[in-house]
């Protein structure tokens, strides 16, 4: 499977990647033995014009990697076409031992990689460039992510073949009484009681973070709120992905038995999954930078800037957790508007 295009395109972006991260994690190990902004030697001043350049090379690796999850499940659901089973990037992940590991590495990389980007992004915003250190260390902690993205990104793809038989989601989504997997979410009342439940509960603190942040008078419960605010997010990311499998799937394909997240991504639904997916991982990651930014910067310098960053992703999680839950609600209400039951 490495000759064919979506491989090769995948390969490509993650070379890419590869290739612009690399030279920073040398750049990382110079600075934590010489860092000294108190120090006017050539050797700072020398270090000071190479972190710059480092940090923007990998600020464009890390884009390559974040880009990197959405070419990925197109890949997946292109070479479903060529397994025999497959019906959609469930049956090409589960063709082999690494689809789903480089899946949920993927998934976890946009939000490590994208809390990098945010750190540079403050880091920048004052003269002093504070966090130099913080942002370069974190960047070590990052670099067995990356090389263990394209180590299973080679194994997964030469792992593929034709000549495979692999499952199709209605079998790993159909539920426990269908022959299901543990992927799968028995769908329920109680479900929809949850996720209403905790995305008006992320709203609210979204307001409450809006209006604490946009205030610094407002010095009070800061680290409590941000600490909740966060658990919220992970938790409301988890019961996201739940309705969606176990409940508004099937009213996007108005077929009451097949729940799949991932065949909503395919043409004949509009590709409606993008949208759905692109406001819910907007949303979490915007909740949660919020959280990271001011807890990992929110200090010294670095406070009004924080403060400030920390205000505007509250608005931003606020309007994409609306645009969420108004699209993933959307076939759903059109069905029962429409006088079914």
């Amino acid at each position: 499977m490495y000759l064919d295009a979506w491989a090769i395109a995948l390969f490509l972006v993650n070379a890419l990647g590869l290739f612009l991260v690399l030279p920073g994690v040398r750049t990382a190990v110079r600075v934590l033995r010489h860092w000294n902004p108190a120090s006017d030697s050539a050797l700072q001043i020398s270090l000071e014009n190479e972190t710059w350049l480092a940090a923007t090379l990998v600020q464009y690796g890390m884009g390559f990697q974040i880009a990197a999850l959405v070419l990925f499940v197109a890949a997946a659901d292109s070479f479903s076409g060529m397994l025999a089973g497959a019906m959609c990037a469930t049956g090409s992940l589960l063709a082999n031992p690494y689809g789903f590991p480089l899946l949920w590495l993927k998934m976890a990389g946009v939000f490590l990689y994208g809390f990098w980007l945010l750190l540079h992004r403050i880091d920048i915003s004052v003269e002093t460039y504070p966090l130099v250190r913080v942002k370069f260390t974190y960047l070590l902690f990052l670099l067995p992510l990356v090389l263990a993205d394209a180590a299973l990104l080679v194994l997964y793809l030469g792992g593929l073949s034709p000549d495979i038989i692999t499952s199709c989601c209605a079998v790993v989504f159909g539920g426990k009484g269908a022959g299901g997997s543990t992927l799968a979410v028995e769908p329920g009342d109680g479900l929809l009681v949850r996720f209403y439940g905790i995305a008006a509960l992320m709203a609210g603190f979204a307001l409450f973070l809006r209006a604490r942040f946009s205030d610094p008078a407002r010095r009070i419960w800061d680290r409590p709120l941000l600490v909740a605010s966060g658990a919220g997010w992970a938790v409301f990311a988890w019961i996201s992905f739940q309705a969606i499998n176990g409940v508004f799937s099937s009213y996007v394909y108005a077929m009451p038995f097949h729940h799949c997240p991932f065949c909503m991504l395919k043409p004949q639904y509009g590709y409606i999954g993008y949208l759905i997916y692109l406001a819910m991982f907007t949303a979490v990651f915007a909740g949660t930078g919020a959280v990271f930014v001011n807890l990992a910067a929110g200090r010294g310098d670095l406070v009004r800037e924080a403060d400030r960053f920390t205000a505007s992703a509250a608005l931003v999680s606020l309007a994409a957790l609306v645009l969420f839950v108004v699209s993933v609600s959307a076939p759903m209400a059109v069905y029962l508007l429409s006088g079914g039951e």
